[in-house]
């Protein structure tokens, strides 16, 4: 599509404009209670609806304005993206631990990794349009990546990799801790204290720096899977931004149902594979070579399909493990009780 520069500044401008209007209202400024609350599920929930259903909105404004391949791209985007983003979702629980993060600065320490993700893809985007304008072969190479990818993901859930990890070890912590003196307790959500006249680090900052890396990576991983999907910036950049913009609610809304998605993996890694076949047929019939290539339509149905497939599965197996998980006589009860 040739979209006009002022829709692209309307369109983050609005973005920027949600944020805001997001982060206002979750800090409660006219309430009697100061400072920073927790966010609750109830209030999660509204909000994750709420960015589902402007993101939906968007999409169908695009089909109509764009054409229905446009519309087919972006939802396909979206979709991916979203779906992703529920992978990441599972590091950010284990980096909030890993730092002990209380609940009610967790939503800002999302907010900013947002921003930085935000920032980070648009980087990434903007490169990533430039090279495959110059060099369309570059297909294979993102081709190859995501089938890689996926083959990782699918490695790294069976090793139990991520649950492994601290967070509070990563090269960057250690840099940072090595050069600057960091306190061992949160000062609400300030990044830098003064200590006996000694300017000293928080861990807000140290979790924040984390999230910047972890947001580089997953850049790494996301950008090549849309650019597979739909070569248009102004696509591949609002798909991720709306994936992005409800992901701290989402957080929030499936903190309790982290461990219950055990097939999450399995899911994401057969949509890497697929968008990475896709794109070396692409590259393949790009370059002459009679081969059948994957239209948008498909493309849509597999990614939706494949993640309901997924997460209903999942939920199946929590159900049918917590039926099958012995119980508790009350003599055992008794015993444990007395051994405490």
């Amino acid at each position: 599509m040739n979209v006009p520069l002022w829709v692209w500044a309307a369109t983050i401008g609005a973005m920027i404009v949600i944020l805001i209007i997001d982060l206002a209202i979750v800090d409660h400024p006219w309430s009697k209670k100061k400072g920073p609350q927790e966010f609750g599920v109830k209030q999660a929930a509204w909000w994750a609806a709420f960015y589902i259903g402007i993101a939906i909105l968007f999409g169908f404004g695009l089909w109509y304005f764009g054409g229905a391949t446009a519309g087919a791209e972006y939802f396909a985007g979206f979709v991916t993206e979203k779906s992703l983003s529920i992978d990441n979702l599972f590091v950010f629980y284990l980096l909030m631990g890993s730092f002990a993060v209380p609940k009610k600065y967790q939503h800002e320490v999302l907010l900013v990794g947002i921003v930085i993700a935000l920032i980070m893809r648009g980087i990434f985007i903007v490169l990533g349009a430039q090279v495959i304008n110059a060099w369309s072969e570059v297909f294979y190479l993102f081709g190859a990546f995501l089938i890689y990818t996926g083959y990782k993901i699918v490695r790294d859930h069976m090793k139990g990799d991520e649950e492994q990890k601290d967070f509070t070890q990563t090269p960057v912590v250690r840099l940072v801790k090595r050069f600057w003196p960091v306190t061992d307790d949160y000062h609400g959500s300030r990044l830098t204290v003064k200590l006996d006249g000694r300017r000293h680090l928080t861990p807000m900052l140290l979790v924040i720096l984390a999230i910047g890396v972890i947001d580089l990576v997953f850049a790494v991983d996301s950008i090549p899977a849309i650019f597979g999907l739909t070569q248009d910036a102004y696509i591949v950049f609002t798909a991720n931004a709306f994936a992005l913009l409800g992901l701290r609610q989402l957080y929030f809304l499936l903190a309790g149902l982290m461990d219950r998605l055990a097939y999450i993996g399995w899911g994401l890694s057969a949509i890497m594979v697929f968008i990475g076949v896709k794109m070396i047929l692409h590259a393949l019939h790009e370059n002459g070579v009679h081969v059948p290539e994957i239209g948008i339509a498909l493309s849509l149905t597999v990614i939706i399909g494949v993640m309901a497939i997924t997460v209903i599965g999942s939920l199946v197996k929590s159900a049918a493990d917590k039926r099958n998980a012995p119980e508790i006589d009350e003599g055992d009860r008794d015993t444990a009780r007395d051994r405490s």
